[in-house]
């Protein structure tokens, strides 16, 4: 799967922006940073270096300035040489330096494999080779948190102590096997018992602290809902900073869910602009629409309902509630620029009687209450992950964020406890001995599967979701 004999190179920073990264990992790392970068020994330690790289090798070659990283093998984050090289140039010349590197002994790095060499080098463990990628990919604060505790080793730590309370009691359960003919008692039915109890009680407690990683790497989903013509669009449009949809004073003009993404102070989230609601809609292009509608409005954790409080006849709008089954709705008086400052508060109050709900007035006009409904939807999406199994806490050290492929091992390893305690209380010893080494495999496949056998395409599952230089 990964040739660890190559020297692989990458651009690694995201896009072509005003600088620019590549990295190097493998053993002629070193040859090739004397060759071209100005001012390295031949012994040189891991550090920083300004410079001028080429970007070729021949004597005439044009060099152009750049800041070296250098870290030696084995401190380092693949456990080889690494070099980051970072340029200021446009994409001409990083393809230039690319072509130089990629003409030599160089090859282009797939995804997730510097990580890949690390984890492959014994650097890290399978668990935080996952938390990397996590770490880079996470869009909110919550999914940072999560994924640093992976990084951290708290989970490697919990498996191991649980596959060292599995080796003990299998060691003295295979001896009693092995010495099955002696008058010898390596342990009794009581205490194999009551560390098999245990042991199921360690793997519970770990599902039972811990949350599923996934649970908070999907964007929650905000739906922006009300009748036609309510000011919907306008305020996606203000909310994500941008023309995502159609504004006019014409009805019907959004008949698809227009979807962006909203970067609040928490997390970020899609944003949908659905069709108006309507209570009853005229045509199969409407009925279309409205189903569209309801149903991206069903799979939204927030619904912003956008009523005009400039019309003063809200006899649709009370109609159009009924389509919003959201258990949290932040209710909205839009246009509020429209009207005067008792107006406005004579109108709000009317439709808190109505809805039997508390509005918040807004306008995308003046930008009056923008500020504040960003907040509630910041407030409502926090809410419910800071009330999870696992606080994100400085408090919460003791609990992990467990993936789907770990909470698979972990329920496995419970399934094959249980069968070994039914097993060792109908005296079948030998199953009983099999189940704890099928357990122990379990746990071991979290973090260090190669001490058992492991097949490639989990590893190249686990590293494709990576992206390319990390």
């Amino acid at each position: 799967m990964y040739d660890l004999n190559d020297t692989i190179v990458a651009v690694s920073s995201p896009s072509m922006g005003a600088r620019v990264i590549v990295r190097i990992t493998g053993a002629e790392t070193l040859g090739f940073c004397k060759r071209v970068f100005s001012g390295l020994v031949s012994n040189e330690k891991s550090g920083l270096f300004c410079g001028s790289i080429a970007l070729d090798e021949s004597a005439s070659g044009e060099r152009i300035d750049a800041v070296l990283y250098l870290f030696r093998a084995p401190q380092s984050y693949t456990g080889e040489d690494i070099a980051e090289i970072h340029i200021h140039a446009n994409s001409a010349v990083v393809e230039a330096l690319m072509v130089n590197l990629l003409g030599g002994a160089f090859r282009m790095a797939g995804p997730g494999e510097f990580t890949a060499r690390a984890y492959l080098n014994g650097k890290i463990d399978l668990a935080q080779a996952e938390a990397v990628n996590e770490i880079v990919s996470s869009s909110n604060t919550f999914q940072l948190a999560a994924a640093e505790k992976l990084l951290s080793g708290r989970l490697s730590e919990s498996a191991e102590e649980i596959r060292s309370a599995i080796m003990d009691c299998l060691g003295l359960i295979e001896a009693g096997l092995d010495f099955s003919g002696e008058d010898i008692e390596f342990i009794s039915g009581a205490d194999a018992i009551e560390r098999l109890g245990r042991i199921k009680e360690q793997l519970e407690q770990l599902l039972a602290g811990s949350i599923g990683y996934e649970s908070v790497i999907d964007l929650p989903a905000v739906g922006i809902a009300g009748a036609p013509n309510a000011g919907k669009s306008s305020l996606v449009n203000m909310l994500l900073g941008s023309e995502r949809s159609i504004v006019s004073h014409e009805r019907k003009t959004t008949r698809d869910v227009l979807t962006g993404v909203l970067d609040l102070g928490h997390c970020r989230s899609v944003l949908f602009d659905c069709a108006g609601l309507l209570a009853e809609p005229e045509g199969i292009l409407d009925e279309l629409a409205q189903a569209a509608a309801i149903e991206a409005l069903r799979n939204s954790s927030v619904v912003v309902l956008c009523v005009d409080a400039s019309k003063g006849d809200w006899a649709e709008d009370i109609a159009v509630r009924r389509w919003i089954d959201a258990s949290i709705v932040i209710p909205v008086a839009t246009k509020s620029d429209l009207l005067d400052e008792d107006t406005l508060a004579e109108r709000v109050a009317i439709l808190e009687r109505l809805f039997s709900l508390e509005f918040m007035p807004i306008s995308t006009v003046s930008g009056c209450g923008i500020e504040r409904l960003r907040e509630a939807i910041d407030r409502e999406l926090a809410e419910p992950v800071q009330k999870m199994p696992m606080s994100f806490s400085e408090g919460a050290a003791s609990h992990v964020a467990l993936t789907a492929r770990h909470r698979r091992a972990v329920t496995e390893a419970i399934e094959n406890i249980d069968e070994a305690l039914d097993e060792f209380e109908a005296d079948g010893t030998e199953v009983t001995a099999m189940m704890l080494r099928a357990a122990y495999q379990c746990i071991s496949a979290i973090e260090q599967p190669q001490c058992i056998e492991v097949d490639e395409q989990i590893l190249e599952q686990i590293f494709s979701r990576f992206c390319i230089g990390k």
